[in-house]
Parts: C-alpha cells; sequence; structure tokens
C-alpha cells in the first residue's frame, strides 16, 4: 500500500502556505488564474447570481470573493483554519456575505440536506485524500436540480512522469506523461515564480493526490449526479501575448485543466 496523506496533513500543509499564498494570490501573482484559469472557469459555471453556493475548498477566499461580486450568496468550506481565518478577515474588510467554516469538502456535516443550489470548487478537489466522499457530501447538500462545477488540474497530462521536450533554442515541441497511473500520494512543491519576491520565499508543499480521469468522471456519476459537460480550456493568445514564455507552450500542446460540471436530478 502506498503512504497515505491524512487530511490533517494537508490542512498543516496549508496552513504553512497560508501567508505567502494569501499574499501572492491576492496581488494577482498567479498568473495561470488570472490569465487563464479564472477567466474560463467563470464562463464554464455560469450564472450563479441570487443562488446560495457553497464553494469548496476556498482556501483564502479570492474566488469566493469573486462569485460573491457577481451576485451569488456565497459560503466558503476549506480545511486550513489558518486560510479560514485570512478569509474571514478579509470579509470583515470588504463585506461581502460570505460565511466561511473550517470543514472538510469529504465532509459537510455542518450543512444539512439539500441545503445549496450550486456547489463550485476551484483548483481544489485532486488536493484531498478523499475524492469519492468530496462527491457524495457534494451530492448530499445540492438541491434537486442542483449544479456542481469544479476545475482541477488535467489527470491525463499532470502527472509525476510529465515533462517538457525542447528543440536545441530551447521552445517547447512536445510534452511527455509518464507515470498515469502512479497513485501514491505526493508533497508537490513549487512557487509563483513571477512574483516580485519569488527567490526570497519557500516553495509552497502542496499535497497532491493523482486520480485517472475515470476516477474523477465515474466518481461524479457515482454519487447520483448527472454529467452535463467537460471543459478543457486552451491558453488564451492574450495570456499568450502577456507571458509567451509561461503560456505559449500549454497553447501548442495540451490542456493543463479539466472543467466538470454535473447537475442533481
Amino acid at each position: 500500500m502506498p503512504p497515505e496523506i491524512r487530511e490533517s496533513e494537508v490542512a498543516a500543509q496549508w496552513d504553512r502556505n497560508a501567508d505567502v499564498w494569501a499574499d501572492q494570490v491576492r496581488n494577482r501573482w498567479d498568473i495561470f488564474r488570472e490569465h487563464w484559469n479564472n477567466p474560463a472557469f467563470l464562463e464554464f459555471a455560469g450564472d450563479l447570481s441570487g443562488k446560495n453556493v457553497l464553494d469548496a475548498g476556498c482556501g483564502e477566499g479570492h474566488n469566493t470573493r469573486i462569485f460573491a461580486r457577481r451576485g451569488a450568496r456565497m459560503t466558503g468550506v476549506d480545511l486550513s483554519a489558518k486560510m479560514i481565518e485570512f478569509a474571514r478577515e478579509e470579509e470583515l474588510r470588504e463585506p461581502l456575505g460570505i460565511r466561511y467554516e473550517r470543514a472538510s469538502f469529504s465532509n459537510l456535516a455542518i450543512f444539512r440536506a439539500e441545503s445549496f443550489d450550486a456547489v463550485v470548487s476551484t483548483m481544489a478537489l485532486m488536493d484531498g485524500p478523499d475524492f469519492p466522499g468530496a462527491m457524495r457530501e457534494i451530492a448530499r447538500v445540492l438541491r434537486p436540480g442542483g449544479t456542481l462545477a469544479y476545475s482541477i488540474l488535467h489527470p491525463c497530462f499532470a502527472t509525476k512522469g510529465m515533462g517538457w521536450v525542447t528543440d536545441d533554442s530551447g521552445r517547447a515541441v512536445k510534452f511527455t506523461v509518464a507515470d498515469y497511473f502512479n497513485s501514491e500520494p505526493f508533497v508537490d512543491r513549487w512557487k509563483f515564480g513571477h512574483a516580485p519576491n519569488a527567490s526570497q520565499v519557500e516553495d509552497f508543499g502542496v499535497p497532491r493526490f493523482d486520480r485517472t480521469l475515470a476516477d474523477y468522471i465515474n466518481s461524479t456519476v457515482s454519487a447520483g449526479l448527472r454529467l452535463e459537460q467537460i471543459c478543457e480550456p486552451r491558453a488564451p493568445e492574450s495570456a499568450c501575448a502577456l507571458y509567451p514564455e509561461s503560456f505559449a507552450k500549454f497553447r501548442d500542446h495540451i490542456p493543463w485543466f479539466l472543467y466538470v460540471r454535473a447537475s442533481k436530478p
């Protein structure tokens, strides 16, 4: 059996990440979020204005606030006490009517059944150990007819054996995938390379739980949700123009994100 990474360790890692993460995300140095992922996912998730919406794995609340500003009545949950603390501080500073609770998206017992019109999750569900449990809990708290939209790293490409092949000039000409079926959890270490203080801060430690595409889709369906749409957003030309060295190779070769939308019958 591969070594486990428990939710307590996930929470501890994100508590350690929280200070730098909150500062850099709020200053928009997560360029993949700002210029590719968020614009595409907001379009994919559709109009949530006037709806009671749960943000599963909300972190420090940056994206939760975006949904709230677009008219949704938001509740955010996250495992990390420090992230929830940052989110609540920001809600006090700029009230948007958001409720934040420390909870696992795989155990939403603090909410009664059928209490949300919609659930969103942005780039969080691949970072928890119990995805099937998360789908079951999300299905439980959704009202009939309610929708789920989530974004994750694309499981077909974000593998342990991934890598870029470059030509003599250093230009990425191919992307390789290996270890697709290796589901051993690990702590991924990286940072926002474009942040002005990137060289002065430690790498984030992000627990990752690699799964196959079938694991994600089948767990969503097995929870009683009806698959509506999937999307593999392509890196936009606008992002490539701003940061060609970061985005052009993705636009040319692979989707880095997978979006899934489902509904509760």
